[in-house]
This record gives C-alpha cells, structure tokens and sequence, in this order.
C-alpha cells in the first residue's frame, strides 16, 4: 500500500517538473531577447553621445 501511494505521488510529480523547467526557459528567452532588444536600440545612442562627447573635446 505504501508502495503504491509513493508510485502515484512520483507519477504526479514528474510532469510538473518539465512543465516548470519549460516555463523558466520560456521566461529566460523573453529576458534575453528584451535584453538584446534593449541594448541594440540603446547602443547607436549611447555611440551617438560619445561622439558627440568625442567631438567637442577635439574641438576645444
């Protein structure tokens, strides 16, 4: 009897594990890609300010 409520309570652990690993991938690769998506867009301003920066200093 023991043994038969240990099989059904591992049977009913097991998918929730996948599916729990799935969704941490799934909110990672969101993440990312606002990262990415955020550092590209971000990346030709800041490179834009410095050299504007850049500019005036060589201009003084």
């Amino acid at each position: 009897m023991l043994r038969r409520f240990c099989v059904r309570v591992s049977a009913r652990l097991r998918p929730r594990r996948g599916q729990a690993m799935v969704e941490y991938a799934l909110i990672l690769a969101l993440v990312s890609l606002v990262a990415i998506v955020a550092l590209h867009s971000l990346g030709y301003a800041v490179a834009h300010r410095l050299n504007t920066v850049a500019n005036a200093i060589n201009g003084a």
